[in-house]
């Protein structure tokens, strides 16, 4: 007993000094990453405690992150935020939100996020090909005034966000880079993170949601992530220039793929130059600047030809991967994925704001009945709806992008070219032609099978141009490898996102979860 007794004492001691330095590094850790206005104040405690303070962890403070804080706090959820850099990002994509993604900010209550930050608003885009050009305008009318796709500096955007979750009372910004999950019997409990300065800390809730990005380090625990790189895109900003079509963004069906440029400010023009593979040439060496002078400069339009040669000579040329991920969840109780972290597409189409915010949007209404989050077996089996619920949407834009850039691509397959000559000038016939297309790009009308039937219809469009006015053996040959060529393409996409889910999800059974009784 005695012994017992001694052991207590000191055990008791020992949480005592525990206790007193958690208590000085919260005094410590808590202060303002930003006072300024690229700077968000971090508030909140550095250790939470197990479902007493927080109901909702998540990882990562981007697009994705920075908008789900801000939703779920709305909803007076208890939110703790741990994102690894504070300050205002810098990235060369995540610059264009389409139409059907600001109609979700709608939703959402964050619209105010994209002014006072000089974004431009974008009415369509502009497709050029071998000297000839097309405007395709995104279908307005039905809506108010102010809807129409925004462009703009990826890092005010997300700062304008993280700024309006910050003024919650409950929602908490930790810096902090979150190095694992705390798994326990299966369930996840929360999450392990490390300060600027080294220290460690840990974090609990009864449901964490990573939201870290598509260099995701935490992902292979909550899915099996498939990740493909088409491409790389080389970012420049052209200064002081005018686009040939005013609030579009521009699409060059170049060689050997596409060229994109648009506003991200009322002085700034983006450009994004897709190189296929997984290499780019180096900028260190001048291979880069040679290639963009050469290779890309010749065939963009005259009237950004003295702008792009200047932005290349001023040398502030990056360069980023292009990934693409078809979701492929694996149902862990306690945690969930989002964001770019769970799903990605070529960013060619700018369609991936629009999926996370889509998703965010989903996620909110299925879990606003719910009052407590603690059964975390019975919540993550009624959150399998999520993954079905979001699939005809977050599909029908994930395939697009993907047979998209395959199109518009060159192909050594003459077939292939006449694919993108159809597409090209399927899309210039205006009318229905370009009204469907466009409103699948932007997200206005995001629906699986009006992406097959207007895939479909430049594909037997395609055909017969091929066989008028006189069809020959050589030309029926070309026309039944374009459509073998398109069934290609689309077809390997649409099965990796998953057939059932996409077109026909009322028949999974997940499609049917009732909330579970608090």
């Amino acid at each position: 007993m005695a012994y017992e007794y001694v052991v207590a004492v000191i055990v008791s001691l020992l949480g005592f000094v525990i206790l007193y330095k958690r208590i000085t590094s919260k005094e410590k850790a808590s202060s303002s990453v930003f006072g300024e206005e690229n700077c968000v104040e971090i508030t909140g405690n550095v250790e939470v405690d197990a479902g007493n303070t927080t109901d909702v962890i998540i990882v990562g403070a981007g697009v994705a992150g920075a908008a789900l804080a801000y939703t779920l706090g709305k909803d007076s959820r208890r939110v703790c935020v741990i994102e690894r850099d504070l300050n205002e990002p810098d990235r060369i994509v995540g610059e264009l939100l389409q139409p059907g993604g600001y109609l979700k900010l709608i939703e959402l209550g964050l619209e105010d996020c994209v002014e006072q930050i000089d974004a431009q608003r974008v009415y369509g885009y502009a497709l050029f090909k071998d000297g000839k050009n097309t405007k395709l305008s995104y279908p307005l009318k039905n809506f108010r005034s102010d809807v129409a796709g925004r462009s703009f500096h990826n890092g005010r955007f997300i700062q304008r966000m993280r700024h309006k979750a910050a003024t919650l009372p409950n929602v908490s910004l930790e810096q902090g880079s979150v190095t694992s999950l705390l798994e326990e019997k299966g369930t996840i409990k929360g999450v392990q993170y490390k300060t600027k300065g080294g220290e460690e800390f840990t974090a609990y809730a009864p449901l964490t949601i990573v939201c870290d990005g598509g260099f995701s380090n935490l992902r292979r625990a909550l899915c099996d992530p498939k990740v493909d790189v088409p491409s790389c895109f080389v970012g420049l900003i052209l200064e002081n220039c005018e686009l040939p079509h005013a609030n579009h963004g521009h699409v060059i069906l170049a060689d050997p793929s596409p060229i994109l440029f648009y506003p991200i400010s009322s002085t700034e023009v983006r450009c994004l130059v897709d190189v296929p593979g997984q290499k780019v040439p180096s900028v260190s060496n001048g291979e880069m600047a040679h290639y963009l002078k050469t290779t890309v400069a010749p065939q963009i339009p005259p009237e950004l030809y003295t702008a792009f040669i200047t932005a290349v000579n001023k040398g502030n040329i990056r360069s980023m991967t292009n990934r693409s991920m078809p979701a492929a969840p694996l149902p862990t109780p306690g945690a969930l994925l989002m964001g770019d972290a769970f799903n990605m597409r070529h960013p060619l189409t700018g369609g991936g704001m629009t999926v996370a915010l889509s998703d965010i949007v989903l996620l909110r209404d299925l879990l606003r009945p719910l009052h407590n989050l603690h059964d975390a077996s019975a919540l993550s089996r009624y959150l399998e709806s999520f993954y079905t619920l979001r699939k005809p949407v977050a599909s029908t834009i994930n395939t697009l992008a993907g047979a998209l850039y395959k199109v518009f691509s060159v192909s050594p397959d003459a077939a292939m070219e006449e694919m993108r000559e159809a597409c090209f000038n399927y899309l210039s016939l205006g009318g229905s032609f370009s009204t469907g297309p466009i409103s699948l790009l932007s997200g206005l009308n995001p629906h699986p099978i009006s992406l097959v039937i207007h895939f479909f219809s430049v594909a037997i469009y395609g055909v017969g141009r091929l066989l008028l006015p006189f069809p020959s053996p050589a030309r029926i040959w070309t026309g039944v490898r374009l459509i073998s060529g398109a069934s290609g393409i689309i077809f390997p996409i649409i099965r990796a996102e998953g057939i059932r889910q996409m077109f026909f999800p009322a028949t999974v059974p997940a499609y049917y979860r009732a909330p579970p009784v608090d």
